[in-house]
C-alpha cells in the first residue's frame, strides 16, 4: 500500500482465551508476526518479555499494549502484532499506531 491514500481498515484485534490467559493477535496490511509480548505478575509486580523479529518494529508498542491489558484485567496477556504498509510516512505509521491503541481500548472498555 502506499502513503498517499493508506487504507489502516484491515487493522484487526483478534482475543483469545488461553485458559486463565489472554491472547491478543493484532495484525494489518501484509500480516505476519513481528513481535511477541507476554505481561504477568511476578511479586506483586507487572512484568513483560518481548521477543521481536529482526528488523520489525512491532516490539515498540507490542509491549506497552501487553502491560495495560494485564494490569486493566489482572491476568496474563500476549500480544502477538504484524503490521506492515509499504512506503508510510511517519504520519501513516502514527496514524496505525492510534487506531491500534485505539482498538486496544475500545476491546478492554468492553470487559468491564
Amino acid at each position: 500500500m502506499s502513503d498517499t491514500n493508506p487504507d489502516f481498515t484491515d487493522i484487526a484485534l483478534t482475543a483469545m482465551e488461553v485458559g486463565e490467559d489472554l491472547l491478543l493477535l493484532i495484525t494489518g496490511g501484509v500480516r505476519h508476526i513481528g513481535a511477541a509480548s507476554t505481561a504477568y505478575k511476578d511479586g506483586g509486580q507487572w512484568k513483560a518479555d518481548t521477543a521481536a523479529v529482526p528488523h520489525h518494529k512491532e516490539h515498540t508498542i507490542s509491549e506497552g499494549i501487553a502491560l495495560l491489558a494485564a494490569e486493566r484485567l489482572g491476568r496474563t496477556v500476549t500480544v502477538v502484532m504484524g503490521i506492515h504498509y509499504d512506503d508510510l510516512s511517519k504520519e501513516g505509521i502514527a496514524e496505525a499506531v492510534r487506531i491500534v491503541h485505539a482498538k486496544v481500548g475500545e476491546y478492554l472498555s468492553q470487559q468491564f
